[in-house]
């Protein structure tokens, strides 16, 4: 376990990369004895930086949902990291690519909460209850380590290698659709670049909000009414170049798009 300092200094290198657009070495060569408390607390200490700020928590990501992503990095659950408003992205809004080190793009469905989530004890019946609508996402991946030479503590610290999320405008009820059953197309330029399904997420998704509730909990974090939760990528993720345009097609729920310049 780090000290309190070796994480500061971690959670200041981490976000000079950012705001500098210079990555950094992967902190898990530099420091072998670093753990998953250490990145977790690193990463909070720069989410709280930007909360006094003026920045605002409106949900949470989970990364690592799919086995085959876990057994890459040698691990048996999945990570998280903080959804903040002013990283929302938009349809309309050409995003600009150089505003990112290393931009990757994953497709997604979203949860929009409409109530409040259990914490320790939180179920799946209690995430399908809470649960207000799905929606067709994107998320905007980006990793402040060099060429994505990443460990899980690294991308842990890095907010879980979350930069932003755009929602399609379709939603629709728990109730009117099959969660596991999601096919989902992703174009770039026209071109089908990736396909899978929903069920690529733990099987469910419904699986990976109850286990992201349970794991906030434990940093006296709670998922609240209006909170959105990606909870994990239908198919690998794509880079992004300046010009790129994205389609996201998700069958039943409609659809994202979102371009570089």
């Amino acid at each position: 376990m780090l000290t309190d300092a070796v994480r500061t200094e971690l959670a200041d290198e981490l976000e000079r990369a950012e705001n500098d657009r210079v990555a950094i070495d992967p902190l898990v060569a530099r420091y072998p004895d670093i753990d998953v408390v250490d990145a977790y607390e690193i990463q909070l200490i720069n989410i709280r930086r930007r909360l006094d700020s003026g920045a605002r928590v409106v949900g949470h990501k989970v990364g690592l949902s799919s086995k085959a992503m876990q057994q890459m990095m040698g691990v048996d659950e999945p990570d998280y990291g903080h959804l903040l408003a002013e990283m929302q992205v938009f349809e309309d809004v050409p995003v600009e690519a150089g505003r990112y080190l290393f931009p990757r793009v994953e497709v997604e469905v979203g949860f929009v909460l409409g109530a409040d989530l259990p914490g320790a004890d939180c179920t799946e019946e209690d995430v399908l209850a809470a649960t207000v609508a799905y929606a067709p996402a994107i998320e905007l991946i980006d990793s402040r380590i060099k060429d994505w030479n990443i460990g899980l503590c690294d991308t842990i610290s890095d907010n879980a290698s979350s930069a932003g999320y755009v929602l399609g405008p379709q939603r629709v009820a728990p109730k009117d659709i099959d969660i596991k059953a999601i096919d989902a197309v992703l174009t770039r330029n026209g071109e089908v670049v990736a396909e899978g399904r929903s069920d690529a997420v733990l099987g469910d998704p419904v699986i990976a909000v109850a286990w992201l509730a349970r794991k906030v909990a434990s940093f006296g974090v709670r998922l609240k009414k209006g909170d959105i939760v990606l909870p994990g990528s239908c198919t690998r993720a794509i880079d992004a170049r300046p010009g790129d345009q994205f389609h996201a097609e998700f069958a039943g729920l409609g659809s994202v798009r979102l371009q570089f310049t």
